[in-house]
């Protein structure tokens, strides 16, 4: 992802109405998900800072969404933000994550979701490291991890 999409999807009042490929009732998710992820996930909550399992993982492979298994993030994207959550500078592709304007909180910030199934991920920012300059600030409970062996 660009400076260029960043900055086109973050000027938009609301992204265009998106349909998911994985609809599901709030029941069927709560029968699939931890309530944690459930909690996060689908009603946008936040886990704790520095209380995720990826916070601090080094290990190479793939970070894939926790609900529906989309390929997300690569480990070579991940950094240490200091900030208690994941932090990647560039997404696995642009066509699988939806930036929406989220006002919540009494903050401007732009939501990060992923576009398979709709599941809240965390917030992007504009401090991140180079090539991208952005900071994919993601809550470890909504991401699983395959480690680089399982993914050749």
């Amino acid at each position: 992802m660009d400076d260029e999409l960043y900055s086109q999807e973050k000027n938009k009042k609301k992204e265009s109405a998106h349909v998911c490929e994985i609809v599901k009732t709030e029941g069927e998710w709560k029968a699939e998900l931890t309530p944690e992820q459930f909690r996060v996930l689908i009603k946008k909550g936040t886990e704790m800072p520095f209380s995720g399992k990826y916070v601090d993982s080094k290990k190479r492979g793939r970070y894939v969404c926790a609900a529906c298994n989309e390929y997300l993030f690569d480990s070579s994207t991940k950094f240490d933000s200091g900030t208690g959550w994941p932090s990647f500078w560039q997404v696995a592709s642009s066509d699988r994550v939806s930036l929406v304007e989220d006002r919540s909180h009494g903050m401007l910030r732009t939501e990060v979701a992923c576009k398979k199934c709709g599941g809240h991920l965390g917030h992007v920012f504009n401090d991140g490291p180079k090539p991208t300059g952005l900071r994919f600030c993601i809550n470890s409970v909504s991401l699983n991890f395959v480690p680089e062996s399982s993914t050749k």
